[in-house]
C-alpha cells in the first residue's frame, strides 16, 4: 500500500519521477528547524517528521516495512535531518516542487541483489505478510558503541534481547542468559558474588579487592556490585550482551564482555500501563507492571515493580521444612524532564529487596577419606622400613579430608571423617570433670577416637535437592541505584552526554556451614559425675542421654554444629561526560571522561560450638575465667581469649571463639577515551578508540584471630578484637584501546551483509590477599604468601560476518576469535583465605547465531559455541585436593587444632617419628604422640618444635642423630632442592589444562509457531533446547574437577488477543527436572575440603495472565 505521511492526504502514483523537484522544495529543504525524532520503525518516524517539517511524506510502506530509523534531535535543516534518519538504510529521498518528499529504495538493474539492509536478531517475527508469505524477521537496534545502531551495522559481537524475546525464551534474570549467547556461563560462587563468563573468561577470583571480568551495567553504567543476578527482570526495554574486550567506552572490567540491562525510560504524551500475574508450582505467585504518566509535554513519570513469592525447591529433613524459597520484590521510578529539543533529563531509582531462605550454595558432597595403615620409608642408611599407624593421635594426624575423586560417584554422597580436623581432634584435651564416667570411662568432654560425621555410615541422601541440617539458611538482600542521565545538544551534530550514579548495597547470607548433621552423642553427659566449676556454665540439660553444650551463638547442643555468615555492605559514585558527534561527513567519534570510587566492606563468619569448647579450655590453661577474669595475679595480658557472649543476630563481632574474615577496600579510578568512526569509502569504515586508566586500590589488613591469643596454645598478640593494619595502596595505569575494520560487499546470495576484523586491549586490576591469621611470628613458622597478585591484560583478535537473506527472513551471523591472556585471576581457599594467584591463558574458538522463518508463523532460532582454553606452559599451583601429586614418599598431615596449614611431610621423618614413640615405648602417652602435628608449619610455642637445635629435636633423637625437620627449607632428597612450597605440597602442572568453567560447546535451538484464531486471537507454541558440554570447576582440571555435561528444556504455549492488548501464558521450565552440578567450590582443610555443589531450578509449571492499557 502506498500511502502519504504527513497533514495533508496526497498520494503519489509509483512512477514518480525523482527527478522532478523544483525551485520551491529546494527552498523548504534548506530552511532550518528544531526536531525531536526518537529511533524507532521508520513509518511511524517518517510521520513525526513530516509532522515536524511541515511536509508531505510519500512512501511506499511495504519498501520500508521493517527498517528502524536513527535519532534525530536538534535544529538542523529538513533534508540534513532526513539525511541522518536514513542513514545506512538503503532508501533515497526527493524534495519535490509542492513541498512534498518522496523516499523509497533506489531501483536496481539486477534484483536478486536488493539490499534490505535489515538487522535481525531472535526474537519474535515481524507482521504477517499481506500475501501469507513468510515474514521478515524483527530489526533490533543497539547501543553497544554507545549509539543507536542497528545490529547488523555493529562490528562486535553482540547478542540483544527486547522484552518480547525475554519472554519467549522465558529468560527471566541474568544467571539465565547464557540459554541465549553462544559461549557464556553462569555459576554462583560460595559466598556473596557469581561468575558470568564468557569465552571462558570469568570472575574466578574471590578476593574483596578482585574484579569482574564481565561488566554488569545498568542504564550503560557499570556496576562493581548488583543484584543483578538476584533480581528479576522486568519492565526492560533490552537487554545486551557484547563479547570481547569492552573497556574503551564501557570502562575498566570489561575483559570479557558487557552485560548492559536497558530499562524502559518515561515516554513523553503517551498514557500506557501493564499488570501481569501469575501462579505456578512451589506455591509462586509473582506480579509485575508499569504505568507510563505524561504530565503536559514535557514532563512524564514512570513507575514499574515486580513482587515473587514461592516456597523453597530445597527439602530440608532435620527441621522438616522447604528451604531456599524466595521472598523479593523492586521497584524503578523513573522521570523524563524535555524542556526543549535541545536538552533532557532521565532520572531513574530503582530498589531491590529480598528477605527469605535462598541457598548460598546446594548441597556438600565428599568422597570419604581413610588414615594409611602403615607407613613405607627409608632411614638414612638407606634400608627400607614400614612403620604401623595405630597411635590415635598419628591416626587423627593422618586422616585424610575428602579425596580427589568424581562428584558423580555414589561415594561422593559421604560426609568428611571428622577425626582428621584439626579442632576435631583438639577437643580431646578439654577434661571437664574430676571423676571418670561414660563409656570410655575417663574425663574428657568430648569422646576419643569418634567421627563426629560417622554417622549412617558418613552417607547422605544422594537427593541434591535434598540436605540435613539444624539450621535452615537466612538471607537478606537490599540494594539502591540512582542514576541521572542528562543529554544536550551544543549544536546539530554535537551531543554532550553526563551520566551519574550512586549505588548502596547490601547482602547477608546465613546457613549451616556443614549442608548435614553430625552425629548426637558425643559430648560427654555431666549428670552423675563431678564437674569441674569452670565448666558449670557450659554443660546443658541432657537431650535423650546425651550431653549438651551451651554455646552463646548456637544455643544449647548436643553435637558439633557450625553456622556461616557472609555479608557486606558497598557504596559506588561513578560520574561520566561524553561527547558525541553526529555528523553527516565520513568522520564521527566518541570522546569521554569517567570518575568511579567504590568502598565495600565484606564479612564472613564461622560460628561452630567446637570453637568455643577449646576457647574455653584455653583460658582456663592461661589462668584465666572463661569470661577473661584472671585467676590470678601473674596471669599474661592479652593471653585470653575473648568469647563473644551475645547470640548469632547479635554478635559484637570481636570474638576470638568465631572465625571472622573482615576485608575493607576502596578503589577510585577515573579515565579518558576515545573512538573514531572513519568511513573510508561507502562500504568500507574503520573503528579506533583509546583509553588511559588509573586504578587506585587501598586495603586495611585484617588479620583472622580464631582462638588467638597471646598464650601458649594460641599463637597470637590479642586475645580480643581485630586490630587493623596500616592501609595499603596499589596503583595501576593501563592504555587500552580497539581497532576495528568492517566491509558492507555486494552479494548476490544476501540482502545485506557486514564483514569485519578486530583487535581489542583489555585491562582488569589487580588486587592484594589478605593477610591471613594473626600469628606471633617469635612463636610460630608459617610460609609467606603473596600478599598481592598482578593486573590481567588481554589481546583479543576477531574476525566476523553479519548477513541477512532470503529477503529478511533468515539471520546468519558467525566469528572466529583468539585471546592471548596474561594472569588471569583464579582463587583458591588458603590458610583460612581466598588467595588469588594468577595465570597465563589462551583461548579461541568460534559463534554462530542464527534465526530464520522459512514458512509463515514459524521460526527457528539457533546459537552455537565452540571454545578451547589453555593454560600456558610453565604455570604451576598446589592443589589441595592433590598435594602429593603422585609422590609416595611423602603423607599428607592434618596440623596443630589451632593452625589451618595443613601440609605434607617426607616420610623418612615421618617413619623416624613414629618408630621413636615405639623404642621409647611411650604409644600410650598423649604428649609424645602429640607432637606429631608439629612436623607441620605452625606454632613453635613447645621449644621450636623440631627446627634445628630445638628441644624436641633432640628429645626425638635416634641412631641417626637429632630428629631435625623445617617444612620452609626442607631440601627433598629426590630433586636436591626445596620443592614442597615451604611444606605445602608440590607444584601441579597446569601446562594445557582449560580454564574453569569453559565448556566446548554451548548449543541452543528454539522454535515456535504461531496459530492464527478467530477473530483478533493467535496461539504461540514454543520450545527451546539448550546444552552445554562438560567443564572443569578448577585449573587442575582432575576427575574431581570435571563438571559433566547438562541440558535445559523448557515449553511454552501463549494466547494473544492484540486488539485488547491481553495475553495467557503457560509454561514449563526445565521440563525434564533435571540436576547437574552446574560448579563446584571446594572448602578448606582444616574442614576435609568438603564440596559445595550448585545445580539449576527444579521443574518450573506457571500460568501467567497479562493486560495492557
Amino acid at each position: 500500500m502506498r500511502a502519504l505521511l504527513g497533514a495533508t492526504a496526497v498520494y503519489f502514483g509509483a512512477g514518480v519521477a525523482l527527478a522532478a523537484g523544483a525551485a520551491p522544495a529546494a527552498a523548504l529543504a534548506q530552511q532550518a528547524r528544531t526536531f525531536d525524532i526518537p529511533a524507532q520503525p521508520l513509518p511511524e518516524a517518517l510521520q513525526a517528521f513530516g509532522r515536524q517539517s511541515g511536509l508531505r511524506i510519500a512512501v511506499d510502506d511495504g519498501q520500508v516495512a521493517g527498517l528502524r530509523s536513527v535519532a534525530v534531535r536538534g535544529a538542523m535543516t529538513p533534508q540534513a535531518a532526513l539525511r541522518r534518519m536514513t542513514s545506512g538504510l538503503g532508501v533515497e529521498h526527493q524534495f519535490l516542487a509542492d513541498g512534498a518528499v518522496v523516499v523509497r529504495r533506489p531501483a536496481r538493474s539486477t534484483p536478486v541483489a536488493t539490499r534490505r539492509r535489515v538487522a535481525y536478531v531472535p526474537g519474535e517475527a515481524g507482521g504477517d505478510a499481506s500475501n501469507g508469505s513468510p515474514a521478515a524477521l524483527e530489526e533490533v537496534v543497539v547501543t553497544a558503541r554507545r549509539m543507536e545502531e542497528r545490529i547488523i551495522d555493529v562490528p562486535v559481537s553482540v547478542s540483544a534481547f527486547s522484552a518480547q524475546q525475554l519472554n519467549d525464551l522465558k529468560i527471566e534474570g541474568g544467571s539465565e542468559l547464557l540459554r541465549g549467547v553462544p559461549n557464556v556461563s553462569f555459576s554462583k560462587d560460595n559466598f556473596t558474588g557469581y561468575n558470568f563468563a564468557i569465552r571462558g573468561v570469568g570472575t574466578k577470583a574471590m578476593s574483596v579487592t578482585a574484579d569482574p571480568a564481565v561488566a554488569i551495567s545498568f542504564n550503560n553504567t557499570a556496576l562493581l556490585r548488583n543484584r543483578l543476578f538476584e533480581q528479576e527482570y522486568f519492565d526492560v526495554q533490552r537487554v545486551e550482551v557484547l563479547r570481547g574486550p569492552q573497556g574503551t567506552l564501557y570502562g575498566r572490567n570489561a575483559t570479557a564482555g558487557v552485560v548492559n540491562m536497558l530499562p524502559n525510560a518515561p515516554k513523553l504524551g503517551e498514557f500506557t500501563a501493564e499488570a501481569q500475574g501469575e501462579v505456578g508450582n512451589y506455591d509462586s505467585r509473582r506480579a509485575r507492571g508499569f504505568v507510563n504518566l505524561p504530565l503536559g509535554e514535557t514532563l512524564a513519570l514512570r513507575f514499574a515493580g515486580a513482587l515473587t513469592q514461592r516456597d523453597g525447591f530445597d527439602f530440608n529433613t532435620t527441621t522438616d521444612q522447604n528451604v531456599n524459597g524466595r521472598d523479593l520484590w523492586s521497584t524503578r521510578v523513573g522521570a523524563l524532564w524535555k524542556p526543549n529539543a535541545r536538552f533532557s533529563a532521565n532520572l531513574l531509582w530503582e530498589h531491590f529487596n529480598e528477605d527469605d531462605d535462598r541457598s548460598r550454595t546446594g548441597k556438600q558432597l565428599c568422597t570419604r577419606g581413610a588414615p594409611p595403615k602403615d607407613i613405607l620409608w627409608t632411614d638414612p642408611s638407606g634400608a627400607s622400613r614400614t612403620s604401623p599407624v595405630f597411635t590415635r593421635w598419628t591416626m587423627d594426624s593422618l586422616t585424610p579430608g575428602c579425596q580427589n575423586k568424581s562428584l558423580y560417584t555414589d561415594a561422593a554422597y559421604g560426609t568428611p571423617n571428622g577425626r582428621g580436623m584439626p579442632l576435631v581432634t583438639g577437643l580431646i584435651t578439654i577434661l571437664p570433670f574430676t571423676t571418670r564416667g561414660g563409656p570410655d570411662n575417663d574425663t574428657y568432654l568430648f569422646r576419643m577416637g569418634i567421627d563426629p560425621f560417622g554417622s549412617a555410615s558418613g552417607r547422605q541422601s544422594t537427593d541434591l535437592r535434598e540436605i540435613a541440617t539444624f539450621y535452615d539458611p537466612k538471607f537478606k538482600a537490599e540494594n539502591d541505584v540512582v542514576q541521572l542521565n542528562l543529554e544536550f545538544d551544543l549544536t546539530p551534530q554535537l551531543t554532550l552526554h553526563s551520566q551519574t550514579l550512586y549505588m548502596e548495597d547490601s547482602y547477608y547470607g546465613s546457613q549451616d556451614f556443614f549442608r548435614y548433621d553430625p552425629a548426637p552423642g558425643l559430648i560427654a553427659n555431666r549428670e552423675g559425675r563431678a564437674l569441674k566449676a569452670d565448666w558449670n556454665a557450659w554443660l546443658g540439660t541432657p537431650i535423650n542421654g546425651a550431653g549438651t553444650f551451651v554455646d552463646p551463638q548456637l544455643g544449647t547442643l548436643d553435637r558439633l554444629a557450625a553456622v556461616d555468615i557472609s555479608q557486606s555492605k558497598s557504596s559506588q559514585y561513578s560520574q561520566e561526560f561524553r561527547l558525541q558527534s553526529s555528523f553527516d561527513g565520513r568522520f564521527n567519534f566518541n570522546l569521554g571522561a569517567n570518575y568511579l570510587k567504590f568502598k565495600t566492606q565484606e564479612d564472613y563468619y564461622i560460628f561452630s560450638n567446637a570453637f568455643t569448647m577449646i576457647a574455653v579450655q584455653q583460658n582456663l590453661s592461661a589462668n584465666y575465667n572463661p569470661d577473661c577474669t584472671p585467676k590470678t595475679a601473674t596471669a599474661k595480658p592479652n593471653a585470653c581469649v575473648y568469647i563473644d557472649p551475645n547470640p548469632i543476630d547479635k554478635i559484637d563481632g570481636q570474638g576470638h571463639n568465631y572465625y571472622r574474615s573482615l576485608d575493607l577496600a576502596r578503589t577510585e579510578s577515573w579515565a579518558v577515551f576515545g573512538e573514531g568512526y572513519f568511513k573510508l569509502s561507502d562500504k568500507l569504515r574503520m573503528t579506533a578508540g583509546l583509553r588511559y586508566t588509573e586504578d587506585t586500590k587501598s586495603t586495611i589488613p585484617v588479620p583472622t584471630q580464631l582462638l588467638a591469643a597471646d598464650s601458649f596454645w594460641g599463637g597470637g598478640t590479642v586475645g580480643k578484637g581485630y586490630p587493623r593494619g596500616p592501609e595499603q595502596t596499589q596503583n595501576w595505569s593501563a592504555l587500552t584501546g580497539r581497532l576495528a575494520v568492517d566491509y558492507k560487499p555486494d552479494l548476490s546470495f544476501t540482502d545485506d551483509t557486514l564483514v569485519y576484523a578486530s583487535y581489542s586491549r583489555g585491562y582488569k586490576a589487580g588486587g592484594g590477599n589478605p593477610p591471613g591469621p594473626d600469628w606471633n611470628e617469635a612463636n610460630s613458622n608459617y610460609p609467606k604468601l603473596p600478599r598481592t597478585f598482578d593486573p590481567e591484560y588481554v589481546d583479543a583478535f576477531e574476525l566476523g560476518t553479519k548477513n541477512a537473506l532470503q529477503g529478511g527472513r533468515l539471520m546468519l551471523n558467525a566469528s572466529a576469535f583468539y585471546y592471548d591472556y596474561k594472569d588471569y585471576q583464579v582463587s583458591q581457599f588458603i590458610d583460612r583465605s581466598m588467595h588469588t594467584e594468577t595465570f597465563d591463558a589462551k583461548t579461541w574458538g568460534l559463534e554462530l547465531e542464527a534465526a530464520w522463518t522459512p514458512v509463515r508463523n514459524f521460526r527457528l532460532d539457533a546459537t552455537l559455541g565452540w571454545l578451547q582454553t589453555r593454560i600456558a606452559s610453565g604455570e604451576t599451583s598446589v592443589d589441595v585436593m592433590d598435594r602429593l601429586q603422585g609422590r609416595t614418599d611423602y603423607t599428607v598431615m592434618r596440623p596443630w587444632p589451632t593452625s589451618p596449614m595443613t601440609c605434607i611431610v617426607p616420610n623418612e621423618i615421618l617413619g623416624r617419628y613414629i618408630q621413636n614413640l615405639d623404642v621409647k615405648q611411650a604409644a600410650s602417652s598423649s604428649t609424645g604422640q602429640i607432637f606429631i602435628k608439629m612436623l607441620c608449619p605452625g606454632p613453635t610455642v613447645f621449644q621450636n618444635g623440631f627446627l634445628p637445635g630445638s628441644t624436641w629435636s633432640n628429645a626425638y633423637k635416634d641412631q641417626w642423630g637429632p630428629l631435625v625437620y623445617n617444612p620452609l627449607t626442607y631440601i627433598d632428597p629426590v630433586t636436591g632442592v626445596h620443592a614442597t612450597n615451604q611444606g605445602r605440597g608440590f607444584s601441579a602442572d597446569l601446562g594445557g589444562n582449560s580454564l574453569p568453567n569453559a565448556p566446548e560447546l554451548t548449543f541452543n535451538l528454539g522454535a515456535q509457531y504461531r496459530i492464527n484464531l478467530p477473530g483478533s486471537w493467535d496461539m504461540t507454541l514454543r520450545g527451546d533446547y539448550y546444552r552445554q558440554s562438560d567443564s572443569f570447576a578448577r585449573v587442575y582440571n582432575s576427575e574431581y574437577d570435571r563438571l559433566k555435561s547438562w541440558q535445559n528444556v523448557n515449553l511454552s504455549a501463549t494466547v494473544v488477543n492484540r486488539e485488547h492488548d491481553l495475553a495467557l501464558q503457560v509454561y514449563v521450565k526445565n521440563v525434564l527436572n533435571d540436576t547437574p552440578i552446574t560448579d563446584a567450590y571446594t572448602g578448606p582443610d582444616e574442614l576435609g575440603n568438603f564440596t559445595n555443589v550448585f545445580t539449576l531450578d527444579p521443574r518450573i509449571i506457571g500460568v501467567s495472565l497479562r493486560k495492557g492499557f
